[in-house]
């Protein structure tokens, strides 16, 4: 930035209050500072130029227009190329490295083992589907890229912020204990809002890449975390047998640390992608997936599964397939997230007015075809509890 100049260049810019006519600026009068500083206060002075410095180019900052449109020159519809930065070049790079379809979430339960025909022992690794469901579909024209939002689980409602219940009511859907996002190739692999994925969104013999985060070992040394091979146990070495030595000399660039060295800290807990896992078996009733290998992450650990990005995905058959189960599984999944939005707006103006005390006294006045439906339960439950309480027969 340039620098401020003082206050006597100022001065000499100020002039009398005359009737001033249409001439140029090397036509108007000047005032000396003698004669403006006798000038009556009440006759205004008029100053040409103000007091803030204006930018220019020399300092840095351009004198020319601001552009509404900065882009409206390199389209390709104008003849040029197209171009090779840009938010749609880069999806077009990772165009192939990523998925067609959405993924899932699981919970790892543990490892086991297949045996094979002949006698060979295959370990896998157990993941089960817990209420996995779509919450949020992405698109390119409001985010800037094709995504799903998917949750797993549920979470009690005191335990969950206002924003975020709001959030779930204009969906319809319960409160989800994990959320994650899956990102598809475009606007062909996103998905109802509601729907729930089962085991056979994937096929036996589907390659999919798993992530979650491996198990954390706390704060480990040298040796342990990065496999250094210490010191010698003699000849002088006292009490620095494991430890990793001098950081500092025979790096370059002086006698300091460089950013990134290899020192103890905390090992693990970190983002594991193992990819290329072969699905062995899949079972909606017990909602499992059983892949070939190890997972990252202990027992409990959440892991996402996504068809495997260094592999041919999934054959067209097989997505048409997928997408019309969903479609017979849930055939009112629009009509549904309709309702929630509005039944939404309702209780969004009852919040406003402060009548929620008032609706949760007069409670919830289920639909016919909800009320059918709990009838149909209690008295299904009402029948295997007869049925337990007669005396068996000899």
């Amino acid at each position: 930035m340039a620098p401020r100049l003082p206050a006597r260049c100022w001065r000499q810019l100020l002039v009398q209050p005359t009737s001033l006519s249409p001439t140029t600026p090397s036509t108007l009068p000047r005032a000396s500072a003698s004669a403006s500083a006798s000038a009556s206060p009440s006759s205004p002075s008029v100053r040409l130029l103000s007091y803030t410095q204006s930018r220019a180019v020399k300092s840095g900052w351009s004198t020319l227009p601001s552009r509404a449109k900065p882009h409206r020159f390199n389209q390709i519809t104008s003849g040029l190329p197209a171009p090779t930065a840009g938010p749609a070049a880069a999806l077009k790079r990772k165009e192939h490295s990523t998925p067609v379809r959405a993924g899932v979430l699981a919970v790892k339960k543990g490892m086991t083992v297949f045996m094979g025909r002949t006698g060979a022992r295959i370990p896998c690794t157990v993941l089960q589907l817990d209420r996995v469901q779509t919450v949020l579909n992405k698109t390119r024209q409001k985010h800037g890229y094709w995504a799903v939002q998917v949750g797993m689980g549920e979470r009690a409602a005191p335990n969950v912020t206002a924003p975020l219940l709001g959030y779930y009511e204009a969906k319809g859907i319960a409160p989800k204990e994990v959320l994650a996002e899956f990102r598809v190739r475009n606007e062909k692999g996103l998905l109802p809002v509601g729907v729930q994925l089962l085991p056979d969104w994937f096929h036996i013999g589907q390659r999919v890449d798993v992530r979650s985060n491996s198990r954390g070992q706390g704060f480990a040394g040298g040796m342990k975390r990065h496999g250094f091979a210490g010191q010698e146990a003699s000849h002088g070495n006292s009490l620095n047998h494991r430890t990793i030595g001098t950081t500092g000399p025979s790096q370059g660039s002086g006698s300091r640390v460089l950013p990134g060295k290899k020192m103890p800290g905390r090992m693990g807990n970190q983002r594991v992608t193992v990819q290329n896992l072969p699905v062995l078996m899949v079972d909606n009733e017990l909602g499992i997936v059983v892949v070939k290998g190890c997972v990252a992450g202990p027992k409990g650990a959440v892991v996402k599964i996504q068809d495997a990005v260094k592999k041919e995905p999934p054959s067209q058959e097989w997505i048409d397939k997928t997408m019309k189960a969903l479609e017979e599984r849930f055939p009112d999944a629009e009509a549904h997230l309709q309702a929630a939005r509005e039944r939404h707006l309702e209780l969004k103006e009852a919040r406003r007015e402060k009548r929620i005390a008032e609706l949760m006294a007069e409670g919830m006045k289920p639909s016919e075809a909800d009320a059918d439906a709990i009838e149909e339960i209690i008295a299904a439950a009402a029948k295997e509890d007869a049925g337990e309480r007669a005396p068996a027969a000899f």
